[in-house]
């Protein structure tokens, strides 16, 4: 059991958010907007995971860098984080480029 995959995933999530916190592109400008729509995403993906999962095409790799911990079956506890981060990293460069655009113009 390693928490390397869970501790990389977790550095990244806090890395997001000194952007977003340089910036003031999603959870530093509206928190709750935020919120909302990262729950939205990891929910729908988690979803997703469990429909693939149950028809066998998504499944659990092992991995030494994993902490072995599941969810369910075949759904490894780093996904919900990984899911976090996608989504979150999502509406970051969403709300940049909306950003950066704006500008531009």
């Amino acid at each position: 059991m390693s928490v390397a995959y869970l501790g990389a995933l977790l550095v990244s999530i806090f890395c997001l958010g000194l952007i977003d916190h340089r910036w003031r592109l999603a959870l530093f400008r509206d928190a709750r907007a935020t919120v909302v729509t990262v729950v939205v995403g990891v929910v729908f993906f988690l979803i997703w995971d469990l429909g693939g999962i149950s028809l066998g095409v998504f499944f659990r790799g092992e991995g030494e860098w994993m902490t072995g911990v599941l969810l369910a079956p075949e759904l490894p506890l780093e996904e919900v984080f990984f899911l976090v981060l996608l989504s979150y990293n999502t509406l970051i460069a969403w709300r940049g480029a909306e950003a950066w655009l704006g500008r531009r113009s």
